[in-house]
């Protein structure tokens, strides 16, 4: 008699599509382990990412916007889960793997700095091997999470990870759908919040891409999506229409111009960065002030000690960083 993720399993071989990454499929993880009863390797894979430290603290990191004043900007942690939502209304609509899309869409931030991408640039600026968010949030999943235990994902989440970024080649049409559900998301949303702090208005954004893609956040999203699964039904790859692809290039685009760049939005930016290089030298010479987990990759040869400064200074909420960068370098007289 199956038990109920064999069962699970066996819905997905008949109901989802033959390019659908099959959960009984895996090609498993690192240190094998017993299955669940209840629950196939990729939802477990989720459950694992969603409980995990490193998640709830994208709730205190910047998209895009410094310390915004406002309830309702963005945060590191309401991008993914809108990079989650759209990546499995697509994934749903093609009946691919679902828990996977999910997985790879929770886990694909977690090793971004505090400050967003500011904070990433100063890593890479000072660190001797590089900075890049989508290997950290790997070196997250695989060595720094649980103690330096890792949680142990799939080959296929990780993989989906580590090549989410538009220079990535997913190896899963699952990680496909996150790749390019990332940018739907960001375009869309920095739109949204770049019109909520005053820097853009609806009208702003040049009518050439707008009256292809809609004049709103929710047409927006609605026609990319929609272009998606389209033009990706029953094939073995995920596509927008050259259409659509065009008018969302165009936008990202603008964006770079005109918000990422733009010296209001991005003002306090060589601030963060300043901080967050003088947080890096200041461990560097004071080592001891690091949690006893990152000394251990140290003592055991498994990472340079610059490597594990980064490794800690990443996983810094954005308060968390300004805490301690006015410790070491604020004098408390000075403080409020």
């Amino acid at each position: 008699m199956m038990n109920i993720r064999e069962e699970m399993e066996a819905r997905e071989e008949a109901n989802l599509s033959p390019y659908a990454t099959l959960s009984s499929r895996s090609k498993g993880r690192n240190r094998p382990e017993p299955q669940c009863d209840i629950r196939p390797v990729f939802q477990r894979d989720r459950d694992r990412i969603l409980h995990c430290k490193s998640f709830r603290r994208l709730k205190q990191k910047t998209q895009v916007f410094l310390l915004p004043k406002g309830d309702h900007y963005r945060t590191r942690l309401t991008h993914t889960l809108e990079v989650s939502q759209n990546a499995r209304t697509i994934a749903k609509a093609l009946r691919l793997n679902e828990d996977l899309v999910e997985a790879i869409a929770l886990g694909h931030d977690l090793g971004h700095t505090p400050f967003g991408h500011a904070g990433e640039r100063a890593l890479n600026q000072v660190c001797p091997e590089g900075f890049r968010h989508n290997e950290q949030s790997v070196r997250v999943v695989e060595l720094l999470e649980k103690q330096g235990r890792g949680l142990n994902l799939t080959w296929e989440v990780v993989d989906g990870i580590r090549n989410h970024k538009s220079s990535g080649t997913p190896h899963t049409l699952e990680g496909q759908i996150v790749r390019l559900s990332d940018k739907i998301a960001y375009i869309n949303h920095d739109i949204d919040d770049a019109i909520r702090g005053g820097l853009l208005t609806e009208q702003d954004l040049p009518a050439e891409y707008t009256d292809v893609l809609g004049h709103s956040t929710r047409m927006r999203l609605n026609t990319m999506i929609h272009d998606v699964v389209t033009h990706s039904m029953d094939r073995p790859e995920i596509i927008m229409s050259e259409r659509i692809r065009t008018a969302t290039m165009g936008l990202r685009r603008f964006l770079f111009e005109n918000v990422y760049q733009n010296p209001v939005a991005k003002g306090e930016e060589t601030k963060a960065i300043g901080m967050i290089q003088n947080l890096y030298g200041w461990y560097l010479d004071h080592m001891e002030l690091i949690p006893q987990q990152y000394l251990d990759m140290v003592d055991r040869g498994i990472a340079a000690k610059e490597r594990v400064v980064c490794d800690y200074i990443a996983g810094m909420t954005d308060s968390y960083a300004v805490k301690k960068f006015q410790e070491y370098f604020i004098p408390e007289s000075w403080k409020n």
